[in-house]
This record gives C-alpha cells, sequence and structure tokens, in this order.
C-alpha cells in the first residue's frame, strides 16, 4: 500500500492529510488505509528570515529525520480493548515543515497485499517549529485488538508522512521499528494453606496470552517460567526454579514448606509476548 499526501493552506496554516490507496484486500479479509488530517499552525512572524536561511546554499531533499512510537518500547495488546499510543516525528526542509505524522506497518512491502498497519489520530496531533527548517509533530496511534491476527505480535515499522510550508509532500515507510507483543496472564496458587512445617507444598498456575485470531485467552505451552520465592520480610523475591507449560499452559510442581512466605510465577516474556509476574500466594508455615 504506497502512501499518499494531499495538502492544503488555510488561514496561515499548512493542512496535512494523509491518505492512503489501498491495495487488493489481503487473503485474510483485512485492508488498512490512513486517513488522518492535522493541521500545523506556523509562527505568522519571522517568515522572512526562514525564507532567507540558507538562501545561498544549494537546497538539500527534504526528510523525515526521526519518528518514534512508544517511546521506543514494545506495544503490549489484548484482546478486546484498543491500545493507543504516543509517537513523535521530525521532519526537515529548507523551505520548512507544515507537519509530519508517524504510522505503523507490518508485512513484506507497504505495497504488499498483506500489509497492515495504522495511521494516526487525526485530532491528537500537535506541532512545533523547532527551527526555519525543522518542525516536530507529536500525537497517538490506535491500534484495534479486533483487526488483528496472531502474525501481527513481530516487528512493525515506523513510517511517517510531512509537507512542506509549500505543500510539497515527502515520506519515508521505515524510519524505526516497533515491537508489538501479545498481552499475556499468569495465575498461582499454592496449597494447602496453612501447612505443616517439612509437609509438601503443591504450586500450579496457567500461562495464557492474548490469541487475536480467536479473541480469547490461549494456553501457553512448552515455556520456561519461574518460580519464585519471597520470605516473610523481605523486599523481593529470589527464584528456586524453572517450570515447564505442559497442556493448556497449565504449571505445576511441588517444594518442601519450611518458612512464611509468598510463592509466585514469573514469566521472562518473548519478543511476540510480553512478560508477566503472578501475584504472590502467601503460605502460613505452622
Amino acid at each position: 500500500m504506497r502512501i499518499r499526501a494531499t495538502v492544503a493552506a488555510v488561514s496561515g496554516a499548512i493542512v496535512l492529510s494523509a491518505l492512503a490507496v489501498p491495495a487488493a484486500q489481503a487473503d485474510d479479509g483485512r485492508s488498512w488505509t490512513l486517513e488522518p488530517g492535522f493541521t500545523a499552525v506556523q509562527p505568522k512572524v519571522g517568515e522572512k528570515s526562514k525564507q532567507a536561511f540558507g538562501a545561498t546554499a544549494k537546497a538539500a531533499a527534504p526528510r523525515i529525520t526521526s519518528a518514534v512510537v512508544n517511546a521506543g518500547k514494545p506495544i503490549v495488546i489484548g484482546t478486546k480493548v484498543k491500545k493507543t499510543v504516543s509517537f513523535s516525528a521530525t521532519a526537515t526542509a529548507d523551505a520548512g515543515v507544515g507537519g509530519v505524522a508517524a504510522f505503523i506497518w507490518t508485512g513484506k512491502s507497504i505495497d504488499d497485499k498483506d500489509s497492515f498497519g495504522y495511521g494516526p489520530n487525526a485530532k491528537s496531533i500537535s506541532c512545533k517549529v523547532v527551527s526555519a527548517t525543522t518542525t516536530t509533530c507529536k500525537g497517538t496511534i490506535t491500534l484495534d485488538p479486533t483487526e488483528m491476527i496472531n502474525s501481527d505480535a513481530t516487528t512493525w515499522r515506523v513510517g511517517a508522512s510531512a509537507v512542506t510550508d509549500e505543500g510539497d509532500e515527502f515520506q519515508a515507510y521505515a524510519v524505526s521499528r516497533v515491537g508489538v507483543q501479545s498481552f499475556s496472564q499468569l495465575t498461582v496458587n499454592a496449597s494447602p494453606e496453612p501447612v505443616k512445617k517439612g509437609k509438601i507444598i503443591t504450586i500450579t498456575g496457567k500461562l495464557t496470552r492474548a490469541n487475536w485470531d480467536t479473541g480469547t485467552y490461549k494456553g501457553y505451552v512448552n515455556q520456561s517460567v519461574q518460580l519464585q520465592f519471597k520470605k516473610k520480610g523481605a523486599k523481593s523475591y529470589t527464584t528456586v526454579r524453572t517450570v515447564k507449560t505442559g497442556s493448556n499452559g497449565i504449571l505445576k510442581t511441588t517444594v518442601k514448606a519450611t518458612v512464611d512466605g509468598a510463592w509466585r510465577y514469573s514469566f521472562a516474556g518473548k519478543s511476540n509476548t510480553a512478560a508477566v509476574s503472578s501475584a504472590g500466594d502467601y503460605v502460613d508455615v505452622k
């Protein structure tokens, strides 16, 4: 899918509407289009200095210098609730920059029929003129898990579309990258409670993660999860052993009761699945 930008000057402001011409609908039935519009109001003073700045030098091609989404941290998404994240994008042009907005996408190429992505929320965008040639805009992008599939849990490209003060459009489709992860859940239950010292405590749990294909949480099998213990009065947990999830993400192990304290499971996460730790389950040892 190739992005196109249309520009109009309104009351001394630059209005940029980034549009997309959708490719043929993908085999999974999804298509995407960017239809944001934003107004980046340029200062009415200093126009002469802006025009004169660098006038004796050869004009450089306008370019996107940076585009960062969610401060570079992975975007973690569950099964039902939309997730809105921030972006910051900067562009430079000898003529000055009227506005710039980021978008994210995944696929072999932006023109590929199976590519998919999200553009900026038009009303969220605000811009600041950094210099006569550079503008930084900030805003938000919203992802909807009901439109996503499991293979979307991967690294996405961050692109940006911009317009000069003279109305010339320019884009960059892969300025940076951002990870998209499925939200995970982890439970624990230590029993019996209370327990006599020296007796066996059975610690069960379950690791699940968002399955966007079904809109539900599914057990995450064959994953290494740490069993951790925090002694009564201690400030932090220590790892006791590593336990593998079985069918449906089930966890089960046993330990000998020695002292009072809380037990929990902790999952370090994967590139496509967020890290998670269960709440602690306190066991009183008699």
